[in-house]
């Protein structure tokens, strides 16, 4: 079977990241997609964060009728910073006989390579990655060709994803302002109906 992860702060989860997710999984032919949402991202701070419970109820509205699509509290559960290698090497462990994916945006795609142990990552995983629009296209080819002279092996959708900021959509909320499109209905109905990032 071929699996993905895709991890994220998902603070919240946005329309973007559903794209994203169909894309790839359209594109490689994807048995499953593991959606899993940190705990503690390790590469930034995170403003206005929810609960855990919440993050995940978000993200499993959000791919609700995706089939092949699986939220997983893995990251949660395991609290503290979430590193990247640590989880693919859980997930190898669980699926030993599966081909991993790493799905990941542009901006994640361009440095990989100084995450924390970028040497697993390769090993265990084909790294994917998409441009925020199709001027980036040509980046991130220079990119994948660096990173297999690193060991990795990596997969770049030819289109770019309609971009949309998880920070944008939590402004809006807090000035009151609609992020109708932004995520999916159903998202869009929990935050409201929980006063999420009513505070900017």
């Amino acid at each position: 079977m071929k699996i993905a992860m895709f991890g994220g702060s998902f603070n919240p989860i946005h329309t973007g990241h559903v794209m994203l997710v169909k894309a790839f999984a359209k594109e490689l032919s994807l048995d499953r997609v593991l959606i899993i949402p940190t705990y503690i991202p390790p590469h930034k701070q995170i403003y206005n964060a929810v609960l855990p419970k919440q993050k995940l109820e978000m993200c499993r509205l959000a791919f609700k009728d995706i089939n092949f699509a699986e939220i997983s509290d893995i990251e949660i559960k395991r609290q503290g910073a979430s590193y990247t290698y640590m989880t693919l090497e859980e997930l190898k462990e669980m699926y030993p006989d599966d081909e991993l994916f790493l799905i990941t945006g542009a901006d994640m795609f361009m440095t990989i390579h100084e995450w924390k142990h970028p040497e697993i990552i390769f090993r265990l995983a084909t790294i994917c990655g998409v441009p925020r629009n199709n001027n980036d296209i040509s980046d991130l080819k220079k990119q994948g060709e660096y990173l297999h002279t690193l060991g990795a092996k990596t997969h770049i959708l030819d289109v770019g994803i309609m971009t949309v900021s998880s920070t944008e959509i939590r402004n809006n909320i807090a000035l009151g302002k609609s992020i109708s499109g932004m995520v999916t209905p159903e998202v869009e109905k929990y935050i409201l109906e929980n006063g999420l990032y009513k505070e900017g």
